[in-house]
């Protein structure tokens, strides 16, 4: 029977005797951190790429050399578990990491918030753990396949901390970049694997702030602007998180942008981004899905923000036009 697509998986199908017994532990956590996931007691899968086959081979070794027994083989799934069921256990997987990185996150941000005459030295002991965090999160993006939900959660919080971290000026407030007026034709830098926020803030950079705007991807966390380009939601950049505010909030403000619906867009952002529940509106849910979708569908950041550009215009004009008018804005 003639193959129909090329395997897209790599299996890695083990037996590890009982002795010695740190064997089962050790194969364990070093597939843990290759990123694998169990379809199957003792059968792990990883994306199929060069690299992961290497790294597989070499944990096959592992086992081979204290007595077990391992095999590595390419694989398509044509019955039973699905690719997509595959994807989903490795973005289960994700989450889940994700989740705890944002828990840990979260109670270094509480920590800065206590005064008192321990404040100077909290805020010593956040430093060192927001930038463990950073690489802990770093590491863990390289691991994330398939775009798992969560990731801008902790991007988030780690840039407030990182904000809220960084010297007052001699007003005593955070400097912050000059608005722009009249911007046109700049090219917008920000990480790639877009998602809600940045999906979000490129449609309304695009719609309302500059109607020629390019867009450019950024692999890593910082990027040093060239001459006519403006960052926004990623390390340093001129936009970004600002306390418990997402990147497109703080473009609103930023540019007076007053428009209702957009502040009622702002609130779905907010809550999906952030995943704090702060607005509960009904849209959120359902807006969630689709840029989730948009993220399973496409690998590529122009075609995200693409079809992203459409789900935004879409509730904008929801927003504006639906019976009863605009609703009342969460925020000023």
């Amino acid at each position: 029977m003639a193959e129909t697509s090329e395997a897209r998986w790599l299996l890695l199908i083990h037996q590890i005797p009982p002795k010695p017994s740190y064997l089962r532990v050790k194969v364990g956590r070093r597939l843990q951190s290759l990123g694998a996931v169990a379809v199957k007691n003792s059968v792990y899968v990883l994306p199929r790429s060069e690299q992961a086959l290497e790294d597989l081979q070499w944990v096959r070794r592992e086992v081979a050399a204290e007595g077990g027994d391992a095999s590595v083989c390419e694989a398509r799934f044509v019955e039973g578990l699905s690719d997509a069921a595959v994807e989903a256990l490795f973005n289960a997987a994700r989450e889940a990491d994700y989740a705890e990185l944002a828990r840990e996150a979260r109670a270094v941000q509480a920590g800065l918030g206590r005064r008192g005459k321990e404040a100077a030295a909290r805020r010593e002991q956040a430093a060192g753990l927001v930038l463990r965090l950073r690489k802990r999160a770093e590491d863990l993006a390289g691991l994330d396949f398939f775009g798992a939900s969560g990731r801008d959660t902790v991007e988030g919080i780690l840039a407030a901390v990182e904000a809220s971290l960084r010297p007052a000026s001699a007003g005593g407030e955070k400097e912050k970049p000059a608005v722009l007026s009249g911007l046109r034709g700049r090219t917008w830098v920000t990480r790639s694997g877009v998602h809600i926020d940045r999906m979000a803030s490129a449609w309304l950079i695009s719609r309302f702030i500059d109607p020629k705007a390019r867009f450019k991807f950024a692999r890593g966390r910082e990027h040093a602007p060239a001459k006519g380009e403006l960052r926004f939601d990623m390390f340093e950049a001129e936009f970004t998180h600002e306390g418990d505010s997402c990147t497109f909030e703080v473009l609103l403000d930023r540019f007076g942008l007053r428009d209702p619906a957009l502040r009622q867009i702002a609130e779905v952002v907010h809550d999906i981004d952030l995943k704090d529940a702060k607005f509960a509106r009904p849209e959120t849910p359902g807006v969630d899905r689709l840029v989730a979708g948009i993220a399973m569908r496409h690998e590529e950041d122009e075609a995200r923000l693409r079809d992203g550009a459409t789900v935004f215009e879409a509730l904008y004009e929801y927003f504006k036009r639906r019976p009863g008018g605009p609703g009342k804005a969460g925020r000023g």
